[in-house]
């Protein structure tokens, strides 16, 4: 049934209004001067002023079109075309630990170290430094992890001072890291300060972690119940492309997140004041059948054109979308050349975060020969 106004923009008792449908979710995305980030981002932050942004998703243009010209060249396309080589190994290495029958937990197992993998040497951190990172990203998301506030606290305050460390150690320096560009990076005359850069750092961590790890491990749970969607992919290696886009899609890593409207406005008929939270809730409009059809609460793998709302819209379209994409491309082209089949073996469970559509525990099995006659990847 398409969603009615007041289905599509409804107020909820906790003093936010809820816009659920793709149309409208759209629609405020591109629109900051009216629908701003810079009031919060998450409802916990209604009424909170911060002194200075505490990341670059808490900005508006022009301030947000500054940040996105500075950090843009640590995530040119060149960039990540040549992290290919790297983040597949990562993978593989991963991937390689996995045996045929076994019951395995995708998230400890692949879904939990490899993008923290990818982050870490990406920043060029020492092997040595990399195991606080989960730990610090978990922290960062409410209700992502079991920790007290006070827990929560000192890890981010951890986390702070190592970055900031990193990025003042790089300062001037030569190399390939992207604490080494982004701390050295000139446009025009203009550099991160030390606050921005470990602003950038500390999104790009917890951002680039809890989107892929979630990702991963939701996308493949969704194919492990639907041993369909894992055969047409085995049977036609040119549809992993648009799987990714509908793992995307499915899984919906960040489930919400908050505007404020700057004028009194509306959306679908229905009155905004100035002032007035307003939540985007990124899980509903992927689901949203005026976008995506009748088919919109399925998984499907070949599933062109599909235009969702995953890595965000408008000036606040996810920077490391690229990086995701390839993470989550080697992923499966890898574990489809080594197993035919997938399926669950246990129940999942999720974390009971409203922020993050987090995955605690993910048990599957993957079992059959190697796909030896697999299409070359140079033909997808």
């Amino acid at each position: 049934m398409t969603p009615g106004a007041r289905e599509a923009v409804a107020w909820n008792a906790g003093g936010w209004w809820m816009v659920s449908s793709h149309a409208e979710v759209l629609a405020v995305s591109r629109d900051p001067a009216t629908f701003c980030s810079a009031r919060g981002i998450l409802t916990l932050e209604i009424g909170v002023e911060y002194p200075s942004p505490p990341t670059m998703l808490h900005t508006d243009p022009p301030e947000h079109t500054r940040y996105r010209k500075l950090v843009q060249p640590g995530f040119a396309p060149a960039v990540i075309r040549a992290l290919e080589a790297p983040v597949r190994a990562l993978a593989v290495e991963r991937i390689e630990r996995i045996e045929p029958g076994a019951v395995v937990d995708l998230v400890p197992a692949l879904a939990e170290p490899f993008p923290v993998e990818v982050i870490a040497d990406l920043l060029g951190v020492p092997a040595a430094d990399r195991a606080r990172f989960v730990a610090w990203s978990d922290a960062s998301i409410p209700d992502a992890s079991d920790l007290s506030l006070d827990e929560r606290m000192a890890l981010m305050g951890e986390m702070h001072v190592y970055l900031l460390n990193a990025a003042r150690e790089r300062r001037g320096g030569t190399g390939d890291d992207l604490v080494t560009v982004l701390a050295n990076v000139d446009v025009d005359g203009e550099v991160l300060s030390d606050d921005e850069l470990v602003m950038f750092l500390n999104q790009l961590l917890v951002a680039g972690n809890e989107t892929s790890r979630n990702m991963i491990s939701g996308g493949l749970w969704a194919l492990a119940e639907r041993p369909d969607q894992w055969a047409r992919l085995h049977a036609d290696r040119g549809l992993v492309r648009t799987a990714i886009e509908e793992i995307l899609r499915w899984t919906t890593p960040v489930v919400a997140f908050m505007r404020t409207a700057t004028r009194a406005t509306e959306l679908r008929g229905v009155a905004i004041a100035a002032g007035d939270p307003v939540l985007l809730l990124y899980e509903a409009a992927n689901r949203d059948v005026e976008a995506f059809g009748p088919t919109a609460g399925e998984l499907d793998v070949g599933r062109d054109p599909n235009p969702h709302v995953a890595l965000g819209f408008g000036p606040h379209f996810c920077i490391g979308a690229a990086l995701a994409r390839l993470e989550a491309r080697v992923v499966l082209e890898e574990l489809l050349d080594r197993f035919t089949t997938i399926e669950p073996a246990g129940d999942i469970e999720r974390t009971t975060s409203e922020i993050i559509a987090g995955v605690r525990r993910a048990p599957v099995r993957f079992a059959g020969s190697p796909a030896a006659a697999a299409p070359p990847r140079s033909a997808l």
